[in-house]
Formats: structure tokens, C-alpha cells, sequence
């Protein structure tokens, strides 16, 4: 087990905790009173992180909320990556996916210029869309397989001819795990397609799962872990906006602890219920 890996599950034992939590600020929902302060997105996330860091493993910031703000995004999004303590992980939610040289930069933007520990990408474009993000040391690539969007169903669910009834997200997934290991790749699996976690642990049962859709997408919490969870904890439960819109007004941060404190607690008695360890 890499030590990336072996951290991830160290911290889930000692948190007893899938926690990811989404940072994915806008100006016009975050508190009023922050729209007065010099850099009102970071002063936003600094908040966020110290109330639910005793229950979070993770933090994944959603980049189209930082880039849709320019350099100024930009900036935040620097200055919060660099808050966030170095031994908890940290995604890109970029959703990136191109060739060669353009996989290349995008790599070291996320890896290099901000010190990601993963980032998120769409396989669409095969092997050597991904393989650049693979060749960085101790860091992740996290892939587009089982999503919960409505379009969702165009092509992941299509079935493939004389496949014996195989999907396209399964054969995805089947290929693309040869590409790296459990040690530098995870899949993303929206909480709300809890019929296919069953199907993806048979393809990939030692993988890290990222699982977004608990909370206000309405994903089932207590069913994900019992059909996800494997015997290296196996899981990132992200949540978004059931936490850092818990509250508007000045008290949002105290708001957001305890809802993190709350979801904890759900995936506490959801572990004890389902250990595999």
C-alpha cells in the first residue's frame, strides 16, 4: 500500500470518516458580510475548513467556481489549497481530459503550481489522456465512470454489442484500471447509482471511490457503504452544499461544523455496521 494510500486509510480509521467536503464557493450564495473582505472566496473557505476539518479527509474545490472568476479565482483557489493542511487530501474537481503535451500542462498546473494530491478527468480520450497525471509521484487520478447526472444515460449505460451484457461505464472501467493501480487511480460513482456499486466492486474491489450525491442530491448514505466499502475504507463520500450552505448568515461556519459533524457520525455507525477491516 503507497503511502498516499495508507494515509487515506489512517485518516478514515482515526476520523471514522468517508468525509469529503466540496468547496465550491459563489459569491452569490456565500454570507453578505464576507462580500466586505478583501478576498471573500478565501476567507469563505478558511472558514469552512476550520469547522469541519475534525471530520473531513478530504477537500475537493470545484475549479468552474474559481476560473469563472479569473485571476482573482485563480488566486483563491491558490491560497486555499495551501490552508488546507498537507496531510489531508485534496482534489481538483476539474474535470480535465486532452492529449499529450496538453494533458502534460494541465498536470503540472495541479500537481506542480498547486500541490493537488488528485484531480478529476473524463477517460473519453483513452489511455494517453490520463497517463501523463499517472507518471507524477504519489498523486491520483481520479476518473469519470458511473456519474448521476440525467445525461448521464446518452452513453455510460449504453449496453455494448456481443459484450455478454457488459456497459460502457463497466468496460471503462475494466480498461482503464490497467492504465495504473489502486495506488495512484479512483473512480468517480454518483451516490444516487447505488444498483451499479455492486457491479463496479466485482471490476475494481480494491479501488478508492469518490462518491459525490450525499446530502442535497439525496444519495443514499447508509446503502453506499454498504456496497462500496472495502477493506482499505475504499471510499470519499463528497458533500457540497448540505454543508457550506448550511447557514447564511454570520454563524455559517458553525452551521457547516455541524452538519460535517453530523454526516460523520452517519458514516461512524455505517462502519461499525459494515467493517471490512
Amino acid at each position: 500500500m503507497s503511502m498516499k494510500k495508507r494515509q487515506l486509510f489512517d485518516h478514515i480509521k482515526s476520523k471514522k470518516s468517508f468525509l469529503c467536503v466540496g468547496l465550491d464557493p459563489d459569491l452569490e450564495k456565500i454570507p453578505k458580510h464576507l462580500l466586505e473582505t478583501e478576498d471573500p472566496i478565501f476567507e469563505f473557505n478558511k472558514a469552512i475548513i476550520d469547522a469541519t476539518l475534525p471530520y473531513a479527509i478530504a477537500y475537493k474545490p470545484n475549479v468552474a467556481f474559481y476560473e469563472s472568476l479569473g485571476i482573482y479565482g485563480w488566486q483563491a483557489l491558490k491560497k486555499t489549497i495551501e490552508y488546507i493542511p498537507q496531510e489531508v487530501f485534496t482534489i481538483a474537481d476539474a474535470k480535465r481530459g486532452d492529449i499529450g503535451n496538453t494533458s502534460n500542462k494541465y498536470a503540472e498546473a495541479f500537481f506542480k503550481k498547486m500541490p493537488f494530491d488528485a484531480i478529476t478527468l473524463s477517460p473519453y480520450m483513452g489511455q494517453d489522456s490520463v497517463t501523463p497525471f499517472l507518471n507524477h509521484k504519489d498523486k491520483w487520478a481520479i476518473l469519470l465512470a458511473s456519474t448521476s447526472n440525467v445525461g448521464a444515460l446518452d452513453f455510460q449505460e449504453l449496453m455494448i454489442e456481443n459484450s455478454g451484457g457488459q456497459k460502457v461505464y463497466e468496460k471503462v472501467i475494466e480498461i482503464s484500471s490497467q492504465w495504473g493501480s489502486d495506488q495512484n487511480l479512483m473512480y468517480v460513482v454518483g451516490a444516487t447509482r447505488v444498483d451499479t456499486l455492486t457491479h463496479i466492486r466485482k471490476i475494481i474491489p480494491n479501488h478508492f471511490l469518490l462518491i459525490p450525491g450525499v446530502g442535497a442530491q439525496g444519495g443514499d448514505l447508509d446503502m453506499v457503504c454498504k456496497y462500496a466499502m472495502n477493506d482499505s475504507g475504499g471510499l470519499l463520500i463528497n458533500s457540497a452544499r448540505s454543508i457550506i450552505y448550511a447557514d447564511s448568515t454570520v454563524d455559517f461556519a458553525h452551521h457547516a461544523g455541524l452538519a460535517a459533524a453530523e454526516l460523520q457520525k452517519q458514516m461512524a455507525a455505517a462502519m461499525l455496521k459494515y467493517k471490512k477491516w
